[in-house]
């Protein structure tokens, strides 16, 4: 499975936009859930891991630099932001 194969999962985007992942930058689809993201980086791992896609398995929790704190999101409930920083992230997200 590649990308092309899952294009139409994603909402419409017209750029990439930088987020920093564990202290490195990666460039992912603006206009997306962090889920639907972190799918655009890893298609295997994602699309056949362990997520309810709707929040009510919290598999896809990561947290979010917030200032000087961490903010705990639900990745398929939250939008991606240019110039997040994901922090930590729960052991079911594998990123390859």
């Amino acid at each position: 499975m590649n990308i092309d194969d899952i294009k139409d999962v994603f909402q419409p985007y017209e750029k990439l936009i930088e987020i920093k992942i564990l202290g490195e930058t990666r460039l992912v689809p603006e206009n997306n859930t962090l889920l639907r993201c972190f799918q655009y980086l890893s298609v295997e791992s994602i699309s056949f891991g362990d997520f309810c896609w709707n929040g009510d398995c919290l598999n896809c929790q990561v947290w979010v630099k917030n200032g000087d704190k961490e903010k705990a999101v639900i990745t398929c409930r939250a939008n991606v932001q240019p110039g997040m920083e994901i922090v930590r992230m729960s052991d079911d997200i594998e990123l390859i």
